[in-house]
């Protein structure tokens, strides 16, 4: 007789392939899937035995967009994610890995970015950051008592920085010399042999530099020319890994770049996936360039991936300080000034609003926010009478320009008015056929960033309730079992990591599922402790759904309940390396 660890009984089976799902009894023993059967499975006398009859049983879900590279390493077990499913976390995103940049620049690269305060990151940083290369950091991370497992990109931002300095990196006139580009191949190739999954970069102009030195230049990633990326690029084919990128959202032509670099007419095509695909209310158009793209480039023998929320996009703001607000003059010159009396003496000249007004009323060019303070509420006010009400509301009450009215309210109360609007992904219809693509890899949490901005935590149930629903009116985008495999097994190979999968002898990363607690509100918000960090962030809480979670064969999460272990003296989960 085995003595298994734990039994999980009469659950609906997902093995993540998206082959059908049926009734199946699972043995783990030592962190694996040791059986899978329809008979009853003995129990030893130490066998921990979970009913789950009506349940589903899945593998544990990937998130392949999150930005915990900082929080990782003083808070390890990353409950956020893992109370909601999530068993295997990509750091290293949008060229914003913490490798090879030292430790003052590694935070400033981040911080502003991925609004998670400087004064709390950069003394993480200095008291941790013993490493200075990619090996040299997986070493560093095996030894943290991880939640979920790791998997990793190298940020571009962070190699350039580590190899250049952050002054020439972020100097428009100054381009690696030929021994910084060896350099650079070096760390990558490195990274690459010890199994970091490919390379991120950036050419967003407005994610920008924190700090005193390059305060406000935009990342390093974006002063880059394309010979240099496609240099490393190289590598990345190379080892069949891949390349995450960011489009300049103000140029929509230069993802042509991408698109050459991804083609395989001759070669093997480079795997790429870019951020991200929605459908963006201001910018409804580039929604079907989007889709266009993907299509060409994969008919051209490419291996492209959009990356695709499966959720309407709502952003929460605190007075003006959101970056949608970095991708037009007025709002970029606001942002760039630190001091609170200095930016207010701004907003209150005229010359300044009318600029503002100017940029407000372009309707034609590319944009991510909609530029529509009629669609934007009020959440949170010293003057409660406007709490619940839109800017355009109130601004006709009061007879003037919503900008003005804006702008008004912003240097009263300043971070103290809170608002938050939906920018995207607000057409269901239009959502479905964005998640049903086969191509699009159903992931951009950004957990870890953002943490008064918005919260995503829970995108794997976000998309699973969205399939449900379709199929129980009938009308499915998907089946279940699809829409279980593109959130474990089809990232996983993609992304060539051994996770994904519950067959037997495959690691047991497992989720078990109340499908019938679904219909509360997952999009809803509240607030939460941020742990080691005295801060509060916005997270999701949906009690009912996740049951168990089991990392590796540990129960992570348990009726509900995390660990109290998780993240203390031994991990449940380790640094997953590209195959």
């Amino acid at each position: 007789m085995a003595n298994y660890d734990v039994i999980i009984k009469g659950g609906r089976y997902f093995d993540g392939t998206g082959a059908p799902s049926s009734i199946q009894n699972i043995a783990i023993k030592d962190g694996q899937v040791a059986k899978v059967s329809p008979e009853p499975i003995e129990k030893g006398p130490e066998t921990r035995v979970v009913d789950a009859t009506g349940l589903w049983v899945t593998p544990g879900f990937l998130d392949t967009h999150t930005h915990y590279d900082a929080e990782m390493l003083v808070s390890p077990s990353l409950s956020e994610s893992v109370r909601h499913g999530v068993t295997t976390v990509l750091v290293g995103s949008c060229s914003l890995s913490m490798v090879c940049s030292d430790y003052e620049d590694a935070s400033d690269i981040f911080t502003r970015v991925e609004t998670v305060p400087r004064e709390r990151v950069l003394p993480i940083l200095k008291e941790n950051k013993t490493w200075s290369s990619p090996k040299q950091w997986v070493d560093y991370i095996k030894t943290l008592p991880l939640g979920p497992n790791v998997i990793s990109l190298l940020g571009h931002s962070d190699l350039r920085t580590g190899v250049m300095g952050l002054s020439r990196a972020t100097d428009v006139q100054v381009k690696p010399t030929e021994q910084e580009m060896q350099s650079m191949e070096g760390h990558l190739k490195e990274a690459l042999d010890v199994g970091f999954l490919g390379l991120s970069t950036m050419c967003l102009k407005w994610d920008k530099v924190d700090g005193d030195r390059e305060w406000s230049k935009s990342l390093p990633s974006t002063y880059a020319n394309w010979k240099e990326v496609s240099r490393l690029n190289k590598l990345v084919r190379q080892y069949d890994r891949v390349h995450q990128g960011a489009p300049n959202a103000a140029t929509p032509l230069q993802i042509t770049q991408y698109i050459s670099e991804c083609i395989g007419w001759l070669r093997r095509p480079m795997k790429t996936t870019l951020i991200s695909q929605m459908d963006l209310k201001g910018s409804a158009y580039l929604n079907l360039l989007t889709r266009m793209t993907s299509k060409v480039t994969n008919f051209l023998k490419g291996d492209f991936r959009w990356q695709v929320l499966p959720t309407p996009f709502t952003v929460y703001a605190d007075g003006i300080d959101v970056v949608f607000f970095e991708e037009f003059g007025a709002g970029e010159m606001a942002l760039d000034i630190k001091d609170a009396v200095e930016r207010n003496e701004l907003l209150k000249d005229e010359k300044y609003r009318r600029e503002f007004r100017k940029f407000y009323g372009e309707k034609l060019s590319p944009r991510v926010w909609q530029r529509d303070f009629g669609d934007a509420e009020i959440i949170d006010c010293p003057d409660e009478k406007l709490i619940g009400k839109n800017f355009d509301e109130v601004a006709k009450q009061r007879g003037i320009h919503v900008v003005d009215l804006f702008l008004d309210l912003v240097v009263e109360y300043g971070n103290k008015i809170r608002w938050y609007t939906t920018v995207g992904n607000h057409r269901k219809h239009v959502l479905k056929k964005l998640v049903k693509d086969k191509r699009s890899l159903i992931t951009f949490s950004d957990a870890g960033a953002h943490i008064r901005n918005m919260a995503f935590y829970n995108l794997p149930l976000r998309m699973l309730k969205l399939v449900k629903e379709s199929n129980d009116e009938q009308q499915a985008i998907m089946s279940i079992e699809q829409a279980v495999r593109r959130l474990t097994g089809d990232q996983a190979e993609w992304f060539n990591i051994d996770a994904g999968k519950i067959r037997e002898g495959d690691r047991a990363d497992v989720v078990v599922i109340d499908p019938t607690a679904f219909g509360q509100d997952l999009e809803k918000v509240c607030w939460a402790d941020m742990e080691n960090f005295n801060l509060q962030r916005l997270v999701n809480r949906n009690p009912g759904i996740v049951k168990h979670v089991l990392i590796n064969g540990k129960f992570a999460v348990d009726n509900e309940e995390v660990a109290e272990t998780l993240g203390q003296e031994q991990g449940y989960g380790t640094f997953l390396p590209a195959t």
